[in-house]
């Protein structure tokens, strides 16, 4: 069986992280070894003061534990970090697995805005972790932020191909997700050494936190399986809308995150594949 390290933050209620993270995987038939960066009672979205513990010791610590008992992985996937020091054991944890798939989810904002708790220093220490992985799946935002680039909510298709492009020269495999490029519609950009391709669905209005983790989750694990990038990511495509469509029909508040509950079956099953587009 499969084994990530998963270096994320844990919130008890909200759906996101970890608590997504670990039954996605489990149900692609994959195991996960949580490495949490911290504990929250909630995620930090619309709950009012966050209730957190801190966990950055934690990291380097579980990294030797897991060195010494000899535990060898197949992926390391790193997301929400907490702290300059938590990229910086992100960053170890890629070279003491040098030989394991590695996903940096960069995540440092959205809608245009990089959360408060990044610094302009951690926004740029973040570029240095994407250049240690083999694949990042940055949001739109993330994406501006790791080209230096002012954000724009819209890109036209040839300069969502330009950024996927110029994203390449910091990992090999690279998807940007949620970009608006035609109406009524949104897009995952990728780009990799067969080229730069897209996946296009339904644009459900409504916004949901733990969206990029299900995203790159379920990427993760098909990538893991075996899957081609393209595959994987398309799969990974119409599984998060799936599951928005689902959410926003059972008129869900948006804070408590998608129910993927519900839909976890579909990722055991090979049948459930996408088409994707190539421009």
């Amino acid at each position: 069986m499969k084994k990530v390290a998963a270096i994320h933050d844990m919130s008890g209620f909200g759906r996101c992280s970890l608590t997504i993270i670990l039954p996605v995987l489990s149900a692609m038939g994959i195991q996960v070894c949580p490495v949490p960066t911290a504990v929250l009672a909630t995620h930090t979205g619309g709950f009012g003061e966050v209730v957190m513990q801190d966990l950055t010791d934690f990291i380097p610590a579980c990294l030797e534990k897991y060195k010494a008992l000899g535990i060898e992985f197949d992926a390391v996937y790193s997301g929400f970090l907490a702290s300059e020091k938590q990229i910086d054991h992100c960053l170890d944890f890629f070279k003491s697995y040098g030989g394991a798939l590695k996903i940096a989810d960069p995540v440092m904002g959205d809608h245009g805005r990089v959360y408060s708790t990044y610094t302009e220093k951690m926004c740029e220490r973040m570029r240095e972790l994407a250049g240690a992985a083999d694949v990042i799946t940055p949001n739109l935002t993330e994406a501006a932020i790791l080209l230096k680039e002012d954000y724009t909510p819209r890109l036209s298709q040839e300069k969502a191909r330009e950024w996927a492009l110029r994203l390449r020269e910091l990992a090999e495999n690279v998807v940007i997700t949620g970009v608006n490029i035609f109406e009524g519609k949104i897009s995952v950009v990728g780009a990799n050494k067969d080229g730069v391709w897209q996946t296009d669905r339904d644009y459900i209005p409504e916004n949901y936190p733990g969206t990029g983790d299900l995203y790159a989750s379920v990427l993760t694990g098909g990538l893991l399986r075996g899957e081609s990038f393209q595959k994987a990511a398309a799969r990974a495509a119409t599984f998060t809308k799936e599951v928005i469509k689902a959410t926003f029909e059972k008129k869900t508040p948006p804070r408590n995150g998608v129910i993927f509950e519900e839909k976890l079956h579909l990722l055991a099953s090979d049948n459930f594949i996408s088409d994707y587009n190539e421009f």
